[in-house]
């Protein structure tokens, strides 16, 4: 896995264990940031962004809310990872550097999202919800879970881990700034992981030759957590599997973030 040098934004490579996560005992995402669900869609092609728009937002707007027991969920957008992308923007391929998608600073960011009216895609977001700006500036919590599939063959070059959160203390934890992220503008900060001192500090977890029927839930953010030694956090990055060769096959994933408000 590639970390953050201590006390640098550089990084090193460092080998860790991965473990099946399939045969060891399954955990919430509550409790180590992440788990597997078995979640069909009834998306038929999900190079269609209308169609993923139209039908898996809604499916996951619903998840989202059985997850988290909040009150209201905005989609914002969906990426897939595939050579395609790739090739129109390097932030679209696998990110293979540990990370978890956002720092504190998230939480203002969404609700400046929301309270600009000039930003047509967040105002299509308020009006498909019947959510107005006010009602997540005043938000009790907000709580990011993303989600990630597999669209393409059960063994693939780059697939996916996850960390469990626990294992991740938070002066291990450093937000690096991400600008223009895929050349869409959007500026925010990142938590970038600092190498352990000894790789089985960290507890890596995979789920080898997920389909198309399964999803990983992870959390990337909650409000309620801020300022305290309990993670938000959940520490993921792509990895090289062994038994493929580099590209042969390619990935293809699709990840899907819900902002989860209470009110």
């Amino acid at each position: 896995m590639n970390y953050l040098r201590p006390n640098s934004n550089e990084t090193m490579a460092v080998s860790v264990s991965i473990h099946n996560s399939r045969i060891l005992k399954q955990e919430n995402w509550q409790e180590r940031g992440f788990e597997l669900q078995r979640h069909v869609s009834s998306v038929q092609d999900w190079a269609s962004d209308s169609e993923v728009e139209n039908t898996h937002y809604p499916e996951i707007r619903q998840l989202a809310k059985k997850l988290t027991g909040c009150d209201y969920v905005l989609v914002s957008g969906h990426i897939r990872r595939n050579p395609e992308q790739a090739s129109l923007h390097s932030d679209l391929a696998p990110i293979t550097f540990v990370h978890s998608d956002f720092a504190d600073s998230y939480g203002t960011l969404i609700k400046d999202r929301y309270q600009q009216a000039d930003n047509a895609l967040a105002q299509q977001e308020l009006s498909a919800t019947g959510l107005t700006a006010a009602t997540i500036n005043n938000a009790n919590r907000l709580i990011i879970i993303q989600f990630w599939r597999n669209l393409g063959p059960s063994k693939m070059d780059l697939p996916i881990a996850f960390c469990d959160a626990r294992t991740i203390p938070k002066t291990s934890v450093r937000a690096i700034p991400v600008t223009d992220y895929a050349g869409g503008g959007f500026d925010f900060e990142t938590l970038g992981v600092e190498a352990p001192v000894s790789p089985s500090e960290h507890l890596w977890h995979t789920y080898p030759e997920m389909n198309d029927e399964e999803i990983i839930v992870f959390r990337t953010f909650d409000s309620q957590l801020l300022g305290s030694e309990k993670p938000y956090w959940t520490p993921h990055s792509a990895f090289a599997d062994p038994d493929v060769p580099q590209g042969n096959p390619a990935r293809s994933s699709i990840e899907l973030r819900a902002t989860c408000i209470f009110v």
